[in-house]
């Protein structure tokens, strides 16, 4: 049985400094890469994750510095989870507050303690306590050490009008199970993939739609170990679910499909290979800015207009 988890979760964010402060700063995890959008290379692409840059631990960004705020609504990734070690909550309810963050009192989710908040932009997320996690290799600053540290994604929460067709691609293509329902959520989980291994899928008949912009995902991405995993999957979703998927494009550190679920939420299959050291040393992954090759001849000319970082 494929077991696909995610991959990545990008979104849409507002003024580019003040994105990278947060992510690096208030959330410590690691900057793995810093590049442009392909269709707007005048943009930003940050791409955040743990310290080896593992899939299923990446969040990436479009940080527009005049972007207008988005609307959560139906046909929309509704919330992005994190993983913290079970001992870790008071460490992490004590930081958002030093820090602003709008965020509520620690809940019980699924028999997980969760405490829920929201980036700059108003983007919404979680940090979900899970036990045993705190001997795993953990990016580390100077005020998050490795005891607290985050440990990539935990899952994301879509918010649809129907999920029947949406579970049916999660449990028939990607090899989730679904595993318990509270209220109108229901929870699908790969239980051996650890890292983005949980999709809750919220019903919703009756929302708005939701509107894209500042503080709202893009799209969420799942893992595919190799092109012949990606094809697969493309296959299955175009002769059993009747799904138009894109032709793969090379995103530099994937290869990529996508296509728009029956829900409405942007779906990608991105391959593990060939991963964020192929342009520069993984020791330093983050520090210079990578354009993609088609970009490379306009180096000065885009470097001059994008903002400046520090």
């Amino acid at each position: 049985m494929r077991h696909n988890a995610l991959h990545h979760v990008t979104a849409i964010a507002g003024p580019a400094r003040r994105n990278l402060d947060f992510y690096t700063r208030t959330l410590g995890l690691r900057l793995v890469k810093k590049t442009v959008n392909f269709d707007d290379p005048s943009t930003y692409h940050f791409y955040f994750a743990d310290a080896a840059a593992q899939p299923g631990t990446v969040l990436t960004f479009f940080p527009w510095e005049h972007a207008a705020p988005g609307r959560i609504g139906v046909g929309q990734t509704q919330e992005t989870s994190f993983r913290i070690p079970e001992s870790a909550i008071g460490f992490w309810s004590h930081r958002l507050l030093a820090h602003g963050v709008a965020h509520d009192a620690p809940v019980k989710r699924f028999g997980e303690t969760v405490i829920t908040f929201r980036d700059p932009d108003g983007m919404r997320f979680a940090l979900v306590a899970v036990a045993g996690i705190e001997g795993e290799a953990a990016w580390t600053t100077d005020d998050i050490p490795a005891d607290v540290a985050i440990r990539g994604f935990h899952g994301v929460n879509l918010l649809l009008a129907d999920a029947t067709k949406t579970a049916a691609i999660l449990t028939g293509v990607f090899g989730f199970e679904k595993v318990a329902t509270e209220g109108s959520v229901t929870r699908y989980q790969i239980a051996d993939r650890p890292l983005g291994g949980i999709i809750d899928l919220h019903e919703a008949g009756g929302f708005l739609a939701g509107r894209e912009g500042a503080g709202s995902v893009h799209h969420i991405a799942f893992r595919a170990d190799d092109d012949a995993d990606q094809a697969a999957m493309v296959k299955l979703l175009t002769e059993e679910y009747g799904q138009r998927v894109t032709g793969q494009r090379d995103r530099d550190y994937f290869r990529s499909v996508y296509f728009r679920e029956p829900g409405g939420v942007l779906f990608e299959i991105a391959t593990d290979a060939p991963g964020f050291a192929v342009d520069e040393p993984a020791d330093s992954l983050g520090q210079a800015l990578k354009l993609p090759k088609q970009y490379e001849p306009r180096r000065a000319e885009i470097e001059a207009r994008l903002p400046a970082l520090v």
